[in-house]
């Protein structure tokens, strides 16, 4: 049984066109399933266990990279995440923005998402941990001012940049490669100078006074944090031309 969880976002007006090619798609490819609409419901994480519990095989997170999170946090760490990790597939449709994830998966737009659910290509996708927070794709913050702790020692970055905390790339950078399924985080550190370190590590810590974390593009969390990944926790329904082997 399919299940689509439709983002409450996307009961605007400018969604309804790409909502009607993709639920036609799905009718002629005979994908139909439920539909769940989180714009109407209060208990979002109870909806979510309960179609696992009644048997879904595969979830359809339509929307965007949040749409994602909001299912993973649903399910990580509770009693149904074993019977979901055995028997359920996560698949993606993206519609809207926000959706670096669906990207890193070989998933462009709503009616290639449709082919690649019937093609049932499946990858099984380490998460990252940020605290009490899950992301599949990366964590970013900006360098000024952050120090990270990896083991026995540190990195103190003065330089103005980005750092980012890859689990799966959400684009193509040139000479780097991620793993999501390695067991590994890998660290850009990109300063305005143009330098360019990358690590990878087990688990670190994240300490900035006056910035924000930002996972997978949505959600920002106040450090200091520890960050680690959880191998293998997710099966999901990828493309052909994903990010990664």
């Amino acid at each position: 049984m399919h299940v689509y969880i439709y983002d409450d976002y996307l009961n605007k007006n400018k969604y309804t066109k790409a909502i009607n090619r993709m639920e036609i798609r799905l009718t002629d490819l005979g994908l139909n399933g439920k539909i769940i609409r989180l714009g109407g419901i209060k208990n979002i994480k109870g909806s979510i266990q309960n179609e696992i519990k009644l048997g879904a095989k595969t979830i359809i997170a339509v929307g965007n990279n949040q749409t994602i999170n909001k299912i993973i946090g649903a399910i990580i760490n509770t009693d149904i995440y074993g019977d979901f990790q055995k028997k359920t597939l996560l698949g993606i449709i993206p519609i809207g923005d926000d959706n670096s994830i669906a990207t890193s998966f070989g998933i462009k737009d709503e009616e290639e998402a449709c082919n690649i659910l019937l093609a049932r290509r499946i990858e099984k996708i380490d998460l990252g941990l940020v605290g009490k927070h899950y992301f599949l794709n990366q964590a970013t913050i900006q360098s000024s001012g952050t120090k990270l702790d990896i083991n026995d020692y540190s990195i103190e970055i003065e330089e103005k940049g980005e750092i980012k905390i890859i689990n799966l790339l959400s684009e193509k950078i040139k000479n780097i490669k991620s793993n999501p399924h390695d067991g590994k985080l890998d660290i850009l550190i990109q300063t305005k100078k143009k330098d360019q370190t990358f690590i990878t590590v087990d688990a670190l810590r994240v300490t900035n006074e006056s910035e924000k974390l930002i996972i997978d593009g949505v959600l920002e969390i106040n450090t200091p944090v520890d960050i680690q990944v959880m191998r293998d926790k997710v099966n999901v329904i990828v493309g052909k031309d994903r990010l990664f082997e």
